[in-house]
Protein backbone atom coordinates (compact mmCIF):
# COMPACT_ATOMS: atom_id res chain seq x y z
CA UNK A 1 0.00 0.00 0.00
CA UNK A 2 0.82 3.44 -0.09
CA UNK A 3 1.14 4.74 3.27
CA UNK A 4 1.71 8.20 2.48
CA UNK A 5 -1.79 8.04 0.95
CA UNK A 6 -3.45 5.95 3.85
CA UNK A 7 -6.86 8.14 5.60
CA UNK A 8 -7.27 6.79 9.03
CA UNK A 9 -10.51 7.30 10.64
CA UNK A 10 -11.34 10.55 12.78
CA UNK A 11 -11.27 7.84 16.10
CA UNK A 12 -8.52 5.69 14.83
CA UNK A 13 -6.80 6.42 17.96
CA UNK A 14 -9.36 7.08 20.50
CA UNK A 15 -8.82 6.36 24.62
CA UNK A 16 -4.84 5.34 23.53
CA UNK A 17 -1.87 6.48 25.81
CA UNK A 18 0.97 7.61 23.59
CA UNK A 19 4.55 8.58 24.15
CA UNK A 20 6.34 10.76 21.99
CA UNK A 21 9.36 11.44 22.65
CA UNK A 22 11.19 14.62 21.35
CA UNK A 23 8.14 16.28 20.47
CA UNK A 24 9.13 19.44 20.93
CA UNK A 25 9.35 20.14 17.34
CA UNK A 26 9.32 19.28 13.82
CA UNK A 27 7.83 15.49 13.26
CA UNK A 28 7.53 14.97 16.68
CA UNK A 29 5.39 17.74 17.25
CA UNK A 30 3.11 17.21 14.27
CA UNK A 31 2.91 13.41 15.66
CA UNK A 32 1.45 14.78 18.80
CA UNK A 33 -1.13 17.04 17.43
CA UNK A 34 -1.91 14.61 15.15
CA UNK A 35 -2.46 11.67 17.42
CA UNK A 36 -4.44 13.97 19.91
CA UNK A 37 -6.76 14.80 17.36
CA UNK A 38 -7.33 11.17 16.57
CA UNK A 39 -8.36 10.51 20.05
CA UNK A 40 -5.52 9.77 22.02
CA UNK A 41 -4.03 10.88 25.12
CA UNK A 42 -0.54 11.74 24.11
CA UNK A 43 2.31 11.74 26.59
CA UNK A 44 4.98 15.00 25.24
CA UNK A 45 8.27 14.11 25.78
CA UNK A 46 11.48 16.56 25.37
CA UNK A 47 14.41 18.36 26.39
CA UNK A 48 13.22 21.87 26.74
CA UNK A 49 9.92 22.21 28.64
CA UNK A 50 8.95 25.86 27.58
CA UNK A 51 8.59 23.99 23.84
CA UNK A 52 6.23 21.27 25.19
CA UNK A 53 3.94 23.90 27.28
CA UNK A 54 2.89 25.77 24.14
CA UNK A 55 1.91 22.54 22.59
CA UNK A 56 0.28 20.77 25.71
CA UNK A 57 -1.90 24.66 25.20
CA UNK A 58 -1.99 24.23 21.62
CA UNK A 59 -3.47 20.95 22.32
CA UNK A 60 -6.04 21.50 24.89
CA UNK A 61 -7.32 24.48 22.35
CA UNK A 62 -8.08 22.18 19.15
CA UNK A 63 -10.41 20.17 21.84
CA UNK A 64 -8.16 16.82 22.05
CA UNK A 65 -7.87 14.52 25.02
CA UNK A 66 -5.63 16.75 28.04
CA UNK A 67 -2.00 15.51 26.95
CA UNK A 68 1.04 15.07 29.68
CA UNK A 69 3.80 16.46 30.04
CA UNK A 70 7.13 13.99 31.17
CA UNK A 71 10.96 16.07 30.53
CA UNK A 72 13.95 13.85 30.69
CA UNK A 73 17.09 14.26 28.98
CA UNK A 74 17.52 11.46 27.43
CA UNK A 75 21.56 11.71 26.54
CA UNK A 76 22.13 11.54 30.15
CA UNK A 77 19.30 9.58 31.49
CA UNK A 78 19.94 7.18 34.42
CA UNK A 79 18.32 3.55 35.27
CA UNK A 80 16.84 6.02 38.20
CA UNK A 81 15.61 7.92 36.17
CA UNK A 82 13.66 5.67 33.58
CA UNK A 83 12.50 4.05 36.49
CA UNK A 84 10.85 6.99 37.58
CA UNK A 85 9.04 7.11 34.56
CA UNK A 86 7.76 3.88 34.35
CA UNK A 87 6.04 4.55 37.73
CA UNK A 88 4.54 8.30 36.46
CA UNK A 89 3.19 6.63 33.90
CA UNK A 90 1.90 3.44 35.49
CA UNK A 91 0.60 5.95 38.49
CA UNK A 92 -0.97 8.19 35.94
CA UNK A 93 -2.39 5.53 33.71
CA UNK A 94 -1.70 2.10 34.58
CA UNK A 95 -0.86 1.05 30.54
CA UNK A 96 0.89 2.29 27.43
CA UNK A 97 -0.57 1.76 23.92
CA UNK A 98 2.31 3.27 22.06
CA UNK A 99 5.83 4.53 22.13
CA UNK A 100 7.33 7.10 18.98
CA UNK A 101 10.79 7.49 19.35
CA UNK A 102 11.12 10.23 17.39
CA UNK A 103 13.89 11.69 19.88
CA UNK A 104 16.46 11.94 17.31
CA UNK A 105 20.23 14.06 17.60
CA UNK A 106 22.12 14.37 13.95
CA UNK A 107 26.06 14.79 15.11
CA UNK A 108 28.65 15.81 12.81
CA UNK A 109 28.68 15.78 9.30
CA UNK A 110 32.39 14.61 8.64
CA UNK A 111 34.74 11.77 8.29
CA UNK A 112 34.78 8.86 10.76
CA UNK A 113 38.52 10.09 10.83
CA UNK A 114 38.04 12.77 12.12
CA UNK A 115 35.01 12.54 14.23
CA UNK A 116 34.82 13.06 17.94
CA UNK A 117 34.51 10.84 20.38
CA UNK A 118 32.40 12.59 22.79
CA UNK A 119 30.09 13.49 19.86
CA UNK A 120 29.71 9.96 18.92
CA UNK A 121 29.12 9.23 22.10
CA UNK A 122 26.22 11.69 22.69
CA UNK A 123 24.33 10.41 19.22
CA UNK A 124 24.52 7.23 20.61
CA UNK A 125 22.97 7.67 23.83
CA UNK A 126 20.16 9.75 22.17
CA UNK A 127 19.63 7.41 18.97
CA UNK A 128 19.97 3.99 20.48
CA UNK A 129 20.66 3.34 23.72
CA UNK A 130 17.28 5.74 24.60
CA UNK A 131 15.10 4.03 22.40
CA UNK A 132 16.75 0.52 23.82
CA UNK A 133 16.33 1.63 27.31
CA UNK A 134 12.82 3.54 27.22
CA UNK A 135 11.43 0.53 25.39
CA UNK A 136 12.67 -2.00 27.81
CA UNK A 137 11.68 -0.08 31.11
CA UNK A 138 8.02 0.69 29.70
CA UNK A 139 7.43 -2.94 28.30
CA UNK A 140 5.35 -3.83 31.38
CA UNK A 141 2.90 -1.01 30.45
CA UNK A 142 3.00 -2.05 26.78
CA UNK A 143 1.47 -5.41 27.69
CA UNK A 144 -1.41 -4.01 29.37
CA UNK A 145 -2.43 -2.56 26.34
CA UNK A 146 -5.04 -4.40 24.20
CA UNK A 147 -2.84 -3.13 21.06
CA UNK A 148 0.18 -1.48 21.58
CA UNK A 149 3.01 -0.06 19.21
CA UNK A 150 6.25 0.74 19.37
CA UNK A 151 7.56 2.81 16.26
CA UNK A 152 11.34 3.55 16.06
CA UNK A 153 13.16 6.21 13.82
CA UNK A 154 15.08 4.99 11.29
CA UNK A 155 16.61 7.00 8.14
CA UNK A 156 17.66 6.41 4.56
CA UNK A 157 21.42 6.41 5.88
CA UNK A 158 19.71 3.96 8.23
CA UNK A 159 19.33 1.35 5.39
CA UNK A 160 22.53 2.36 3.08
CA UNK A 161 25.26 3.77 4.92
CA UNK A 162 26.10 7.24 3.30
CA UNK A 163 29.86 9.00 3.99
CA UNK A 164 30.05 11.93 6.02
CA UNK A 165 27.17 10.61 8.17
CA UNK A 166 28.94 9.03 11.47
CA UNK A 167 27.69 8.57 14.53
CA UNK A 168 24.06 9.20 12.89
CA UNK A 169 24.34 6.61 9.78
CA UNK A 170 25.39 4.24 12.31
CA UNK A 171 23.14 4.73 15.28
CA UNK A 172 20.00 4.30 12.31
CA UNK A 173 21.21 1.13 11.41
CA UNK A 174 21.60 -0.03 14.80
CA UNK A 175 18.07 0.63 15.60
CA UNK A 176 16.80 -0.81 12.70
CA UNK A 177 18.28 -3.96 14.00
CA UNK A 178 16.83 -2.96 17.67
CA UNK A 179 13.36 -2.85 15.88
CA UNK A 180 13.83 -6.58 14.83
CA UNK A 181 15.54 -8.10 17.77
CA UNK A 182 12.66 -6.60 19.75
CA UNK A 183 9.75 -7.93 17.09
CA UNK A 184 11.30 -11.63 17.11
CA UNK A 185 11.81 -11.85 20.84
CA UNK A 186 9.00 -10.59 21.85
CA UNK A 187 5.91 -13.32 23.34
CA UNK A 188 3.53 -10.91 23.79
CA UNK A 189 1.33 -11.21 21.16
CA UNK A 190 0.35 -7.59 21.84
CA UNK A 191 2.80 -5.60 21.35
CA UNK A 192 4.35 -5.10 17.59
CA UNK A 193 7.59 -3.05 17.13
CA UNK A 194 8.06 -1.23 13.80
CA UNK A 195 10.85 1.34 11.76
CA UNK A 196 9.49 4.48 10.31
CA UNK A 197 12.22 6.56 7.74
CA UNK A 198 10.44 9.85 7.09
CA UNK A 199 12.48 10.90 4.14
CA UNK A 200 13.71 14.35 3.40
CA UNK A 201 11.34 16.73 5.38
CA UNK A 202 10.98 20.18 6.49
CA UNK A 203 12.98 19.80 9.53
CA UNK A 204 15.68 21.76 11.79
CA UNK A 205 17.82 18.39 11.82
CA UNK A 206 17.63 18.67 8.24
CA UNK A 207 18.33 22.25 7.62
CA UNK A 208 21.45 21.72 9.63
CA UNK A 209 22.28 18.45 7.86
CA UNK A 210 21.47 20.38 4.46
CA UNK A 211 22.19 24.03 4.83
CA UNK A 212 22.54 24.90 1.24
CA UNK A 213 18.86 23.11 0.66
CA UNK A 214 15.68 24.92 0.23
CA UNK A 215 13.82 23.98 2.85
CA UNK A 216 10.36 25.05 1.19
CA UNK A 217 11.16 22.29 -1.27
CA UNK A 218 10.51 19.54 0.99
CA UNK A 219 7.59 17.61 2.69
CA UNK A 220 6.30 19.21 6.17
CA UNK A 221 6.40 16.83 8.95
CA UNK A 222 2.24 17.56 8.69
CA UNK A 223 2.15 16.07 5.14
CA UNK A 224 3.58 12.50 6.25
CA UNK A 225 1.32 12.22 9.24
CA UNK A 226 -0.54 9.52 7.18
CA UNK A 227 2.01 6.54 7.62
CA UNK A 228 2.57 7.28 11.26
CA UNK A 229 -0.85 7.29 11.81
CA UNK A 230 -1.19 4.09 10.03
CA UNK A 231 2.21 2.30 11.92
CA UNK A 232 0.18 3.39 15.30
CA UNK A 233 -3.51 2.76 14.82
CA UNK A 234 -5.06 -0.74 14.20
CA UNK A 235 -5.00 -1.03 11.05
CA UNK A 236 -1.05 -2.13 11.18
CA UNK A 237 -1.99 -4.86 13.28
CA UNK A 238 -0.26 -7.41 11.48
CA UNK A 239 2.97 -5.77 10.50
CA UNK A 240 5.70 -6.93 13.15
CA UNK A 241 9.68 -5.97 12.90
CA UNK A 242 8.71 -4.16 9.11
CA UNK A 243 10.33 -0.89 8.34
CA UNK A 244 8.67 1.65 6.13
CA UNK A 245 9.05 4.60 4.47
CA UNK A 246 6.54 7.49 5.17
CA UNK A 247 6.88 8.91 1.98
CA UNK A 248 6.20 6.09 -0.10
Amino acid sequence: MKYSEYQPRSDLLKDRIILITGAGDGIGRAAAISYALHGATVVLHGRTLNKLEVIYDEIEGLGAPRPAILPLQLSSASERDYELLFETLSKQFGRLDGILHNAGMLGERIELANYSPGVWDDVMAVNLRAPFVLTQALLPLLEKSEHASVVFTSSGVGRQVRERWGAYSVSKVAIEAVSQLFAKENVHPHVRFNCINPGATRTAMRSKAYPDEDPLTLPTPESIMPAYLYLMGDDSLHMNGQSIDAQD
